[in-house]
Formats: C-alpha cells, sequence, structure tokens
C-alpha cells in the first residue's frame, strides 16, 4: 500500500467503493470509458493513493421499502447467502473479502478511481413459484459503477459473472472517518441493471422488475490503516 498522506488513503478506501459510481439515471456513467482520444504514449500519472490488498469490512445496504413491497408482491422472498445477513430491520450485509483500488487526481485519468472490490462467498437468495435465485460473490467496479455477480438459478450456474446492480453515487453523504482506522461512506443508491431484471423476470414467470428500480442505499465500512 502506498499513498501521500494517511487522509488521502483514507479518502481513497472510500471514494472507491462509493463516489465513483456517480452515473446518471441513463447509466452511463462518464468516467466509465475513458478518454478514447487519449494517446497511449503519454506517461501515466503517480497515483494520490494506492490499496493493493483491501481487508475488509462490510458492503450494507438499507433495502428500499418500494423494492421489499415489490417482492412481497410478486411473492418473491429474500434471504441471505453465505456469509451475508439480512437483519429484522431490512439491512443486507455482505462481508468485503479482498480487492484493490487505485485513486488517482480527479481529472489526471479516466476513470480515476479504478479497482475491484470483492464480496466472496455471499449473496441473496430470491425464492418463488418453485424457484431459486442465487446472486453471490459481488464485485464492484468503481470506474465502471457497477455491481457484478455470478447468478445461479436452482443449483445451475446461469452467469457466471454479469452486471446485477448499478452504483448511483450522486446520493452520497459526506465522507466519516472514524478513529477506529476505519472509514464510513454512506449514501450510493444500488438499481437493478436492465440485465439481472430481464433475467429474474423470464426465471419467476414476472414482469415488474425493470431496470432502475431502486434495490436500497448503501453504506460502505473500510479499513484504513490510517
Amino acid at each position: 500500500m502506498k499513498f501521500r498522506t494517511p487522509a488521502a488513503l483514507a479518502v481513497t478506501a472510500t471514494l472507491a467503493l462509493g463516489t465513483a459510481a456517480c452515473g446518471g439515471d441513463d447509466e452511463s456513467p462518464s468516467s466509465a470509458s475513458g478518454s478514447s482520444g487519449q494517446s497511449q504514449a503519454q506517461a501515466q500519472p503517480e497515483p494520490v493513493a494506492q490499496i493493493d490488498q483491501l481487508t475488509g469490512r462490510s458492503t450494507a445496504v438499507t433495502l428500499d421499502g418500494g423494492f421489499v413491497e415489490a417482492l412481497t408482491t410478486l411473492k418473491l422472498t429474500p434471504s441471505p447467502v453465505g456469509d451475508a445477513n439480512v437483519s429484522a430491520k431490512g439491512v443486507a450485509t455482505f462481508p468485503i473479502t479482498g480487492g484493490n483500488v487505485t485513486y488517482y487526481e480527479p481529472g489526471s485519468v479516466s476513470p480515476y478511481v479504478q479497482g475491484a472490490i470483492m464480496h466472496d462467498g455471499s449473496g441473496l437468495q430470491l425464492k418463488g413459484g418453485g424457484k431459486t435465485v442465487r446472486l453471490t460473490d459481488f464485485v464492484v467496479d468503481p470506474g465502471a459503477s457497477v455491481l457484478t455477480g455470478k447468478v445461479t438459478v436452482d443449483g445451475e450456474v446461469a452467469a457466471e459473472s454479469t452486471p446485477l446492480f448499478f452504483l448511483d453515487g450522486r446520493t452520497l453523504n459526506p465522507l466519516e472517518a472514524k478513529e477506529n482506522g476505519t472509514a464510513v461512506l454512506e449514501g450510493t443508491t444500488v438499481k437493478f441493471k436492465a440485465e439481472s431484471a430481464q433475467l429474474l423476470n423470464e426465471t419467476f414467470g414476472v414482469d415488474a422488475l425493470e431496470g432502475g428500480l431502486v434495490v436500497g442505499v448503501a453504506k460502505i465500512t473500510v479499513n484504513t490503516g490510517a
């Protein structure tokens, strides 16, 4: 791990999981594709901060009331998978198991936050109509503002890795750096990708799920080492 200051490290760890996910409702974040016209020969700037190995802690999503109501109407029952947990208050928590993050000065590189944040061994299960779908092994791609994952239908793998949720960071709250060596960023809105909504509609024989449907609001807690 390398960084210019402890404060930069704290900001990097949290921004990588949230603020980079700042695309609009059209799911086309400006930072996702980079500058195609930029010369490949141009020297790569030094990162402000870099975490080569993330060491926890968790991504928690407070499930949206509308999403929960939609599942109830469709007679679909959500439940945690593996190391995940869903509280009585409707907060789904997924442990961060690894990954890496590199943060550049905004505007110097596109996307300026790069990496992958892993949540192996956990996920969500949806059950109804005699079908069981598991969405597991989430990976956050901060540069593309997307969360991908593995999809299993009735025990058979339907997709090893596919886009599941769009991460809209325009609703973020300010960063909170804690004295216990963690940083918290809360407010990223998690929304269905069109691909995942279509898959679930086809699997359960419904048509109520669609791209852009709000799943909930994320709260990211990471170890900063600061």
